[in-house]
This record gives structure tokens, C-alpha cells and sequence, in this order.
């Protein structure tokens, strides 16, 4: 493959990421007024589109590896820094390469803040839970309510196996 056909194949993963990843933070941030409002009908249908969006952008990335593969390129930064003189000696596509980069890190963040409300909201959910039924959890056993003299079983002790 020659540079300039290498060039305009980065040139489109680039363009195409770049519209993925604004895709991605749009519904990221959708997610996170879902989140606000409780909205879980919205959010499963919002969570469903984000995927399909992660995906489409793991298939850019897979395509870009194979092309860095194909050219004997590894898959780490200074690895496509060369590719890119490479092909690419006037430096056109290394803004587009870092304005993707820029953009991935503001959707793992805004990723991060989704993730962070989940964990704050169950972790309410449980304490809730806890003050509704004190009982510990350690007390808490799978055995029937009419197994009452059963014997309790340790934590990491087996008994008996059969398949």
C-alpha cells in the first residue's frame, strides 16, 4: 500500500471516529439527564443506542489497527505517530488524530460521571434496603425456612459435590 492510499484511509477512520465519538458524548450527556430524572424506560432505550454507538466505534479502531497491522505499524501512539509521518508528511491528519483523542477522554469522562451516579443511587438503594431488613447479611441463608435445624455452612467449605 502506498502513503497516499494510507493517507485517505486514515483520513476517513478519522472522520468517521470523530463523528462517532461526538455521537458518543451527545448520548452521554442524554444518559446523564435520564439518570437525573429517573427516567428508566428512556435510559434502557438510551443504553441500547450508546452500545450500538461503542460498537460502531470499536470497528473504527479495529479497522485502523488492521491498516497499522497491514503496514507492519503496532497499535500504541508512537506506533500510529509514525504511521502518520508516514503517510501523512505535512502533518494534515495529527490534529484530527489528537482532536480524537481529546474527544475519547471527554466521553470516558462523562462515562465516569454516569457511573458515578449509578454507584451513588445503589449504593442509597442498599443502604435503604439495610434499614428495611436489618438483618445481616452474613445471617442470611439459601436453606428452606423449614430446614430450620439444618446445619450452617462456612464460607468456603464444601460439603458435597455431585454432578
Amino acid at each position: 500500500m502506498d502513503a497516499a492510499r494510507c493517507r485517505s484511509q486514515l483520513d476517513r477512520l478519522l472522520r468517521d471516529e470523530t463523528s462517532l465519538l461526538t455521537l458518543l458524548q451527545q448520548q452521554l450527556e442524554s444518559e446523564h439527564g435520564l439518570l437525573a430524572s429517573n427516567d428508566i424506560d428512556a435510559l434502557d432505550r438510551a443504553g441500547s443506542a450508546r452500545q450500538d454507538t461503542v460498537q460502531r466505534l470499536l470497528r473504527v479502531d479495529d479497522e485502523r489497527r488492521q491498516l497499522a497491522g497491514l503496514l507492519g505499524k503496532g497499535n500504541d501512539n508512537p506506533a500510529m505517530a509514525a504511521l502518520l509521518a508516514w503517510c501523512d508528511p505535512e502533518g494534515s491528519l495529527a490534529e484530527a488524530y489528537s482532536r480524537c483523542a481529546t474527544q475519547a477522554q471527554r466521553c470516558r469522562d462523562q462515562n465516569t460521571r454516569n457511573g458515578a451516579l449509578v454507584a451513588a443511587r445503589l449504593a442509597r438503594v442498599n443502604d435503604t434496603l439495610r434499614h428495611i431488613t436489618p438483618a445481616a447479611v452474613g445471617d442470611r441463608t439459601y436453606a428452606p425456612s423449614t430446614a430450620a435445624n439444618a446445619p450452617r455452612l462456612q464460607a468456603g467449605r464444601m460439603v458435597q459435590t455431585r454432578a
